[in-house]
């Protein structure tokens, strides 16, 4: 039997997002089914889409099927497509229905089962591919399951191996599958569908397999069976609402539970009510992952005006001690936990003041997310879960949208937690470590930690005024810098001659907007004015050792909450030379322009917008006398980064390393 192998074209690269509710945030996925392989959870959902041009434009429309996988759920990859109504013989190519699918693993093999209209024109059929991996590739049966008449496939592999397969048509039914896992085990039945008005009468069919029985009238569809204990659990969508002309019934997921796979069925009620919102319906699966049972939903948060595009969803199930499941609560925060130095969308929070609102950053890129909105000093949201354990120095990035000298902070546990964070958004001016996205509204701020938490905690945002978030991540930073205490051992230049410790006065903020202003003559009365102005300073002076050739002062500034972008940076070191040298030249660079005095002397300006280079500039040949000279340095820079590097060369350009480097007093 020939079988078809999805085509390479459609295999993509994975691509990985960390996420909240909607777990999947760059693509519609409705109906999810979660199963566990291994030590990762894998998520099988149908692929909604705008429908193309000449398809219904009110209807679902699905082309194709993505798998996406995690081990912690929060960060997910999306491992790309793995089947298409274009590459399966039996679909009609234009059909768009490729509904609520499954996966199943039996012997080390996957066997993926998907609804879609057949070219025939009759209904809806259900086929199979088969896979090596649960990420595929996928290669389709060249014919649905014989007997299958119907949508919403789903595959309960039972302890003593028998496998039973469930699906929605003509009420939800069910029938054992043979080992092949491709064919129902079981005659079939031969049955004449009644006409519908207007519709010309078809041919029988051949149909296997049972209704359930004991299953609560009114509509019902997407079944998903699973095992716990002895329990057997058929779980569905159903309308309990009335349904006729006029009405608008809404789905709500509800359950029964049997001794047996295929009953007779007890129904027990809700599992999940109907959404608020009203989106039309939901779908789910319901798994345990590393000790925990979850149940995987959807709704149509991406699209709240149309809900034939809808997005999965996550939230923990639990059960009472007779089995019974208990009913769940959507939420906006989802399940697990995510690390702190993850990117952290606390629009998705656990809970809030009652003024807190939330809407769409961008209503014309609802992928783009939301915005939480705390409107008054006092407003305050909660997110749930948030690990520090790999937190070691970090600060926190936040992106916000405040009046200017608004006050946010981030605590840990409650509104009056310890602060972890303050930041003063400052808007109408330039001061203040930001940075302005596309539209000019949104600002990305920084600031240092005030107090780190241990392990997992709850983070909460408080607001000073009117403030709107979108996220918030507590970055570590990469080791630029060693704190040098007092008394420490002398250090030495690096091999390539390197001065690696130096005392950094914390910046002072310019008003630059351009680098284009970066004359000498403009440069020469800023430096001047700094440089008269110094004795007045009182700034705080850190004495520390880079890990770098070069000096990376924009990192400097931002691990100290301050100004790092319109930055002025005073640098010194204190050279302690055995002998006297002669004939040396200093060799630098900087990002940013740069003035150098050697023993009060100038002796080197780097003029202009320039990038830094190591021996960008040369002084003219100097004497470093015999014991302790002073090597400063002022480095200025405007809407971008900056760092610097400093040497001695000797008349033939080597390095010159005899002499040691000690703490400025």
């Amino acid at each position: 039997m020939k079988r078809y192998l999805l085509p390479p074209l459609l295999l993509l690269l994975a691509l990985t997002a960390a996420a909240q509710n909607p777990v999947i945030h760059d693509q519609f996925t409705a109906d999810p089914t979660a199963r566990v392989f291994g030590d990762r959870l894998y998520l099988y959902p149908s692929h909604d889409i705008f429908p193309p041009e000449g398809a219904r434009q009110d209807w679902f429309c699905m082309a194709d099927y993505h798998v996406f996988s995690t081990d912690n759920l929060t960060d997910w990859t999306d491992h790309g497509v793995i089947v298409t109504q274009n590459a399966v013989p039996w679909v009609r190519t234009d059909s768009y229905a490729m509904w609520a699918p499954d996966c199943v693993c039996r012997d080390g093999r996957y066997y993926f089962y998907f609804p879609a209209a057949p070219r025939d024109g009759r209904g809806f059929a259900i086929g199979v591919a088969t896979a090596d991996s649960p990420e595929g590739p996928f290669m389709c049966e060249p014919k649905p399951i014989e007997g299958i008449s119907g949508i919403d496939p789903c595959v309960l592999l039972d302890d003593d191996g028998q496998a039973y397969i469930y699906w929605s048509g003509m009420g939800i039914r069910g029938a054992k599958l043979k080992k092949n896992m491709k064919e129902l085990d079981g005659e079939l039945q031969e049955i004449t569908m009644p006409r519908r008005e207007g519709m010309p009468e078809m041919p029988p069919m051949k149909v296997g397999g049972e209704e359930m029985k004991g299953l609560p009238d009114g509509f019902k569809e997407g079944p998903f069976a699973f095992k716990r204990g002895s329990w057997y659990y058929l779980t569905f969508p159903w309308v309990r609402g009335e349904t006729g002309e006029g009405k608008n019934p809404t789905e709500t997921l509800a359950y029964a539970m049997s001794k047996s796979p295929l009953g007779p069925w007890d129904f027990k009620g809700i599992i999940m009510a109907e959404h608020a919102d009203h989106c039309w319906t939901n779908h789910h699966s319901i798994v345990e992952f590393q000790g925990q049972w979850y149940i995987f939903y959807h709704h149509n948060d991406y699209s709240p005006r149309d809900d034939k595009r809808r997005s999965a969803r996550i939230e923990p199930i639990s059960f009472n001690a007779d089995g019974t499941i208990n009913e769940v609560k959507p939420t906006l925060r989802g399940a697990g936990i995510n690390r702190a130095a993850e990117r952290i969308d606390v629009d998705r929070y656990s809970q809030c003041s009652p003024d807190v609102t939330i809407a769409f950053v961008d209503t014309l890129r609802p992928f783009r997310g939301w915005q939480a909105t705390l409107p008054a000093k006092g407003s305050w949201l909660k997110y749930d879960g948030v690990d520090f354990s790999d937190v070691a120095d970090a600060y926190l990035v936040i992106s916000v949208k405040a009046d200017d000298n608004t006050e946010l902070s981030v605590r840990e546990k409650s509104a009056k937690g310890k602060v972890i964070a303050k930041v003063t958004v400052t808007v109408k001016s330039e001061g203040g470590p930001f940075r302005r996205d596309m539209s000019g509204q949104w600002l990305t701020l920084t600031a240092p930690l005030a107090y780190t938490p241990k392990g997992v905690t709850d983070l909460v945002v408080t607001s000073g005024g009117g403030v709107s978030v979108d996220w918030l991540q507590i970055k570590n930073r990469p080791k630029y810098f060693t704190p040098v205490a007092a008394g420490a051992a002398p250090s030495t230049p690096d091999e390539q001659g390197f001065i690696r410790r130096w005392s950094l006065m914390e910046p002072i903020a310019v008003d630059v907007r351009s680098n284009i202003v970066f004359t000498d003559s403009w440069l020469r009365a800023q430096f001047d004015e700094k440089l008269a102005s110094l004795p007045k300073q009182k700034a705080k002076w850190y004495n520390l050792d880079s890990e770098n050739y070069n000096v990376k002062l924009f990192r400097f500034a931002e691990k100290y909450g301050k100004q790092t972008y319109g930055s002025y940076f005073w640098c010194e070191t204190v050279l302690d030379v055995p002998e006297e040298m002669e004939n040396v030249r200093l060799a630098a660079g900087s990002n940013g322009a740069s003035l150098w005095w050697l023993n009060d002397e100038e002796v080197l300006l780097l003029s202009g917008d320039r990038r830094m280079v190591e021996d960008d500039g040369v002084s003219p040949r100097l004497t470093l006398k015999k014991g302790r000279n002073v090597l400063r340095c002022a480095v200025i820079n405007g809407p971008g980064l900056s760092d610097m590097c400093a040497r001695f060369i000797d008349e033939n350009g080597k390095p010159v390393t005899n002499y040691t480097i000690i703490n400025r007093k």
